[in-house]
């Protein structure tokens, strides 16, 4: 399947609230169990934009289906033709959106984590996030694995790690801890710090 390659220069405006809805709402009326929502889809592309090698030389074949699950024969997962077009615009607009963000906001930069209202504070909790991120580190072992060797860049990466990862990789401790939410909150608003980091050390300025 050809698809189009990631363009940096690209010149696209950002996808709007309504156009975020309808991407989620069509990657969930998929009938592939391994397709992504909104929210493990952000993940997934920051990381592959933060992360070693240079996205726009990867073919888009190696990385974008594994947001709707993975190809299948024909159309499949989609309907139609046109909605794997329209999926895959919408996505690749949402990618350059988040690279934009990370260049222009820096700190500033707002990911999609889901946000709960718990004794009127906003708890945040960034699991779906981060687990579309760690796909994204599955497809590059090697090159991520250099990373996690930093001792700055590896001690970064220890929130998304512990919120993304396989629950039955956790020690009993690290387990008891994420099932308090205050904690699951400081560790989500530490992600952005990571990939913040990640950002400047791969584009410094």
């Amino acid at each position: 399947m050809d698809y189009p390659q990631y363009n940096p220069q690209t010149d696209n405006a950002p996808l709007s609230d309504d156009e975020l809805n309808a991407l989620d709402d069509l990657l969930q009326e998929l009938p592939a169990d391994e397709a992504m929502n909104i929210e493990a889809m952000d993940g997934y592309l920051t990381a592959l934009l933060v992360g070693p090698g240079d996205l726009s030389q990867r073919p888009s074949a190696d990385w974008l289906p594994a947001v709707w699950g993975g190809d299948g024969e024909g159309n499949a997962p989609f309907p139609s033709n046109k909605q794997r077009k329209r999926a895959t615009l919408l996505v690749l607009r949402h990618l350059q959106s988040v690279a934009i963000e990370l260049r222009d906001k820096g700190e500033a930069w707002q990911p999609i984590f889901s946000v709960a209202e718990v004794d009127d504070r906003d708890l945040v909790d960034a699991e779906v996030w981060c687990i579309g991120f760690l796909q994204a580190v599955a497809l590059d072992p090697e090159g991520w694995g250099a990373l996690f060797d930093d001792a700055e860049i590896g001690a970064a990466l220890v929130p998304i790690a512990l919120l993304g990862g396989d629950e039955e990789d956790l020690s009993p401790e690290d387990a008891q801890r994420l099932g308090d939410l205050d904690v699951r909150d400081q560790l989500s608003r530490a992600v952005l710090d990571a990939v913040v980091l990640l950002y400047r050390r791969k584009f410094p300025a």
